[in-house]
C-alpha cells in the first residue's frame, strides 16, 4: 500500500525515519514521501526528509514541555504550514496517509489528532494513525497524555494502529534503553504490511493488495498488528506447520497490542519464497484466526518475498475490547485522578522534572 508518512513529535519523527529507512533498505517502494512536524527545533535535526517547525510564536522552537493541550493548540494554528509541506506529495498513486506519533509527549499526543482531522477534511484517501503507547514505568504525565489522546486520535483517523511499548521491551530494560530496537521492531511489522500488496518478488497465488488492508481497517477504532517468523523448509508441504505456528505466535505473543484477540476484522499475510508458501497452511491458519478472533471477516493471502524464512503478519481491526487497552485506560485515569488530588504549582515543564520530549521513549 503506497503511503505518505507524517511524523508528529519526537517519537513520531524518529519512527517515520525508521520506516523510511526500512522501506528503502528492503527495496519495497511503499513509502512515497515523509514529513516530520515538531515544536522542538532540536528534534527535527538529522531527519532525512522535509521538516516543519510549528508553534514558533508560542514556544520559540523549544517544544511544549509535555503539554498536549498546547500541542493541540499549536497544531490548530499552524496546520496550513504542514499542509503546504504535503503539496505535491499526495499524488494519484498514494493510497493512504499515516500520521505517526508517540501518545505520551505533548506535541505528538496533542497535535496528531488535530492533524488527522484536518487531513480527513481535505484528502479522499484513508488517514490512519500509528500511535505509540508509553510504557507503564514512564511518568504519570505520559499516561495522562496518552489517555486523553487515544480516544480523540481513534475518532479522527480512519483507524488507529496501536503499539504498546511494553510489548517490545526485554526484561529489565527501560524504554529509553530499548528505543532503537523498539523502533526497528515496529518498522519491520508496519513496513511488511505496507509492502505486502506490492508484489516485490513474484506473483502471489492469493494476492494481498491494498484493498484488503483498507477493508480490514474499515471498521475504524483501534487496530493491532502481530508478527512472527521461523526458518522455512525448502518446499511448501514442509511449511504447513510452520505457517500455523507462526500465525499462533503472531496473534498470541507477537502483537503490537498484547492480549488483543477479539476483533471485528482480520487479515492474515504469509510472506516468504513463493514456492515455499503452502496454500493449505495459509487456509488452515486463516480459519484458526477466524475462530480465535470471533470474526467472520478474516481475509488471507501470501506475499512472495526473497527470504529463507516464513513470516506471518496478522492485522486486526476493531480491537477496542482488548483487556490490555482497558488496563491502560484505567492506568491513565488513575494517573489523572492522582494529578488532580495532588496539584503542584509552577511551570508544567518544571513540574514534570523537565522531561519534555527527550525521554518520550
Amino acid at each position: 500500500m503506497k503511503s505518505v508518512l507524517i511524523g508528529v513529535g519526537q517519537a513520531g519523527g524518529k519512527l517515520a525515519r525508521e520506516l523510511v529507512e526500512y522501506d528503502e533498505r528492503m527495496g519495497f517502494g511503499s513509502i512515497r514521501g515523509a514529513v516530520a512536524v515538531n515544536t522542538a527545533k532540536a528534534d527535527l535535526r538529522n531527519l532525512p526528509f522535509e521538516t516543519v517547525l510549528i508553534g514558533q510564536d508560542r514556544v520559540k522552537g523549544h517544544g511544549v514541555g509535555g503539554d498536549n493541550e498546547l500541542g493541540a493548540e499549536v497544531m490548530q494554528s499552524d496546520t496550513n504550514e504542514v499542509l503546504s509541506a504535503l503539496d505535491g506529495r499526495i499524488t494519484a498513486g498514494v493510497e493512504s496517509i499515516f500520521v505517526v506519533a508517540g501518545l505520551g509527549g505533548g506535541t505528538g499526543s496533542g497535535g496528531a489528532p488535530v492533524l488527522a482531522k484536518e487531513l480527513q477534511r481535505i484528502y479522499d484517501v484513508p488517514v490512519y494513525g500509528l500511535g505509540i503507547l508509553p510504557g507503564r514505568d514512564e511518568g504519570a504525565m505520559y499516561q495522562v497524555n496518552a489517555g486523553r489522546s487515544l480516544k480523540t486520535f481513534a475518532r479522527e483517523a480512519d483507524a488507529l494502529l496501536l503499539v504498546d511499548n511494553d510489548a517490545f521491551r526485554s526484561a529489565g530494560e527501560s524504554v529509553t534503553e530499548g528505543f532503537d530496537s523498539i523502533n526497528e521492531e515496529i518498522a519491520q511489522r508496519v513496513g511488511l504490511l505496507l509492502a505486502s500488496g506490492e508484489a516485490v518478488d513474484g506473483v502471489a497465488e492469493s494476492v494481498v493488495d491494498s484493498s484488503e488492508i483498507i477493508n480490514t481497517l474499515r471498521t475504524g477504532g483501534i487496530a493491532a498488528l502481530g508478527f512472527a517468523s521461523a526458518e522455512a523448509a525448502p518446499d511448501a508441504e514442509g511449511n504447513i506447520n510452520t505457517v500455523m505456528s507462526t500465525t499462533r505466535r503472531a496473534l498470541l505473543s507477537g502483537s503490537s497490542l498484547p492480549d488483543a484477540t477479539d476483533a471485528d476484522a482480520a487479515l492474515l499475510i504469509v510472506a516468504g519464497e513463493q514456492d515455499a508458501i503452502p496454500r493449505k497452511g495459509v487456509e488452515r491458519a486463516r480459519k484458526w484466526v477466524e475462530e480465535e478472533t470471533g470474526s467472520l471477516q478474516v481475509r488471507g493471502g501470501d506475499f512472495p518475498l526473497s527470504s529463507d524464512r516464513i513470516a506471518t503478519l496478522v492485522l486486526l481491526g476493531g480491537v477496542e475490547r482488548s483487556d490490555r487497552l482497558e488496563t491502560f485506560m484505567e492506568r491513565a485515569a488513575d494517573a489523572q485522578k492522582a494529578e488532580a488530588e495532588d496539584p503542584t504549582d509552577g511551570d508544567p515543564a518544571e513540574q514534570w522534572g523537565n522531561d519534555e520530549l527527550d525521554d518520550l521513549l
